[in-house]
């Protein structure tokens, strides 16, 4: 393998590619990239085994080959080089060398022939999205999907496709976020997939251009999607989602809307003196206001009114002040709507101008 390259045109791929590979391997090649020079592209492949990206790079005059390089030291070699510098790489046995300028590298390299294959199933279904609609909806869910929890489904974004209509949600058994969406093209089919955590993660920090649109296509046991030159591939979690409909079916208090921004600087400061590690906080809804208080264990009590436009039941709930903040801070609308079930085991806070997105919260005892 033989071949020039500037450095800006390696380096953005590079960056990507290198978000997925983890840095502790228990097999040393999944540490490296995979570099195949042939017919005037070169491809650079990086996969966990779960999570795959492959970048396709145009070249003009290239040798053919392939190896497979420590990627961490080829991203911060070319991170390092002068700006719109040219690089020239050539394959040498099992050493990569690198030159540009008056610089001089060489690299040891593992064969391609170690590098594992990423086992993918016949995808049978697809559909279009806008990156910048698909991001949106990725960035009003993502933050309540579970971190290492042993329910291990909820560890993961679930993705609904019925028809014509998207629908995220992602939960950590505390709380609940819900987005929905029109598609433009009908799909013809329902079908319900739940994509890994790291997976949403690494698809949220490559959606960077809102004006393209995305091709997704996915089994039950994988989903693809082709972003401009890069290929992003992820095994899905084998297990279904709980059926969450059920909270929607019950009594409820009257709605209690809040300005937004009131409630939350209020709410930010009283949640200073709230317990570190359980953040509850109290909120008494009385007509015309809230009264939100915390006490810790060190004694310390903090206490605010927030003036609502409320005359209905009286009643008192507490929440981890988090929760709410994090909800309010992916609330667009100035107003929220507060909706308390009548047995006060969850709360809904809506926008009080769009339906597409509910988050729901389960309250905690004081």
């Amino acid at each position: 393998m033989k071949l020039i390259i500037n450095r800006e045109t390696l380096l953005t791929p590079l960056q990507q590619i290198v978000g997925v590979i983890e840095k502790r391997q228990t097999m040393p090649v999944l540490a490296n990239v995979l570099m195949l020079a042939k017919d005037n592209y070169l491809t650079l492949t990086g996969t966990d085994l779960e999570i795959q990206l492959v970048s396709k790079i145009e070249i003009e005059q290239i040798i053919p080959g392939s190896i497979t390089v420590p990627a961490r030291k080829l991203l911060d070699l070319c991170r390092l080089l002068p700006a719109k510098a040219d690089i020239q790489i050539e394959q040498s046995g099992d050493k990569l060398k690198i030159q540009s300028s008056r610089s001089r590298f060489s690299l040891s390299c593992l064969p391609s022939e170690h590098y594992p294959e990423f086992a993918e199933s016949e995808m049978d279904k697809q559909f279009s999205i806008n990156s910048g609609k698909f991001k949106k909806a990725l960035e009003k869910t993502t933050f309540c999907m579970a971190n290492q929890d042993v329910r291990y489904y909820l560890n993961g974004l679930m993705m609904n496709i019925s028809n014509s209509k998207i629908k995220l949600v992602a939960s950590d058994g505390h709380r609940l976020s819900i987005y929905e969406d029109s598609l433009e093209q009908p799909t013809g089919y329902e079908s319900r997939i739940i994509l890994p955590r790291k997976g949403v993660l690494e698809l949220y920090r490559l959606l960077d251009n809102p004006d393209i649109d995305l091709n997704i296509l996915f089994s039950n046991n994988n989903i693809k999607i082709a972003i401009n030159n890069l290929i992003f591939s992820a095994k899905l979690v084998d297990a279904k989602y709980p059926d969450f409909s059920k909270v929607f079916q019950q009594p409820f208090f009257d709605p209690i809307p809040v300005q937004k921004q009131q409630l939350k600087d209020s709410l930010t400061r009283v949640a200073v003196l709230a317990n570190e590690k359980f953040k509850g906080v109290t909120l008494d809804i009385l007509p015309g206001n809230i009264k939100i208080s915390t006490h810790n264990p060190e004694h310390d009590e903090g206490e605010e009114e927030v003036s609502i436009d409320y005359s209905g039941e009286q009643l008192s709930i507490a929440f981890n002040a988090q929760y709410i903040l994090d909800a309010l801070s992916s609330i667009d609308s100035d107003t929220v709507v507060f909706t308390v079930a009548k047995n006060v085991s969850t709360c809904f806070i809506d926008e009080s101008t769009q339906s597409e997105y509910r988050f729901i919260v389960m309250p905690m005892r004081i």
